[in-house]
């Protein structure tokens, strides 16, 4: 595959500009996000191909799609402004205060009951810092979403990642009052047979509690309803729809508040979920992601929810 590039180069706006239209699938969407007018973007565009002798995005009525070149140069474009980025971000930790802007990603539950209520307290401390949150269940790729950190909750399985541990949550065994009141308190593992239990459509090992049964310390339940989402089974089992099992840092404010009673505590085994953060760079940590991995790490420990 060969570019003709003509006299004058590819600039970064142009890069940054390109990636944005592939990311978001639409003119319109990408001069948004970049508070450009839409013909601007479209004039980059036609710009940038010019300049590369390609077309780079093939324009349909309802959508914009890569070509081969396209997916080539968004590879590298993206490579090229994750580098200008960190080169700006090693200037600026020359200056000792934290600044610039934190993109962090992690999965609904933690998002909503740990990081977001520490944001206040986050931008109070380091102003110069704007932050951008984005929710995902899965393990994502950071360049391709332009992501500084993510966070992620259970066995890391990809070893290539750079994490750092920032601790782990217990999972207990739940229910409402409202639902012991009508199902009955259950005494023992066996009593949870005969009564609904909210479990996760995936990943399987979900279904797997922490409980001491006559030959291991796991229980395998059949739930009587499933769902994708941590967040929707806290929902149901502090409706008094059945029996949960989730992690600390999620429940820790329907315990406090009575929401919640911890079933079997005798019969639980303690198991604790590792909570780990992940970047994308293995060199030294810009100064605006390790302050905000050294403050949530510090805040996390004082909940009693996460250690």
């Amino acid at each position: 595959m060969h570019w003709r590039l003509n006299s004058m180069k590819t600039t970064l706006d142009e890069m940054l500009a390109f990636v944005t239209i592939a990311d978001i699938g639409s003119l319109t969407g990408a001069a948004d996000k970049l508070h450009q007018p839409t013909s601007v973007m479209s004039r980059i565009l036609r710009r940038l191909e010019e300049k590369l002798d390609t077309t780079l995005i093939r324009r349909t009525t309802r959508r914009l799609e890569l070509t081969e070149e396209g997916r080539v140069f968004l590879e590298h474009a993206r490579e090229i402004i994750a580098s200008v980025e960190f080169a700006e971000e090693q200037i600026i930790s020359q200056r000792e205060t934290p600044a610039g802007r934190l993109r962090i990603n992690a999965a609904m539950p933690f998002m909503q009951h740990v990081v977001a209520p520490l944001m206040e307290g986050f931008r109070e401390t380091y102003p110069g810092i704007e932050v951008e949150l984005y929710t995902s269940d899965e393990i994502i790729d950071l360049l391709e979403h332009r992501t500084d950190v993510a966070i992620r909750i259970g066995e890391l399985r990809d070893s290539t990642l750079h994490a750092r541990r920032m601790g782990s949550s217990r999972l207990r065994i739940l229910a409402s009052p409202a639902y012991l009141e009508k199902a009955g308190l259950p005494k023992s593992v066996a009593d949870l047979a005969s009564h609904s239990l909210l479990g996760f459509s995936q990943p399987e090992a979900l279904n797997h509690w922490p409980l001491r049964t006559s030959d291991r310390d796991s229980y395998r339940i059949r739930p009587a309803l499933q769902a994708s989402s941590g967040e929707t089974l806290l929902t149901l089992a502090v409706s008094g729809v059945g029996i949960v099992c989730l992690a600390d840092f999620m429940t820790g404010a329907h315990r406090k508040n009575g929401g919640l009673v911890e079933l079997l505590p005798q019969e639980t085994v303690e198991f604790r979920q590792p909570i780990h953060a992940v970047y994308y760079r293995n060199a030294t940590l810009s100064l605006r992601i390790s302050s905000f991995l050294d403050y949530v790490s510090a805040q996390l420990q004082a909940t009693g929810d996460i250690s």
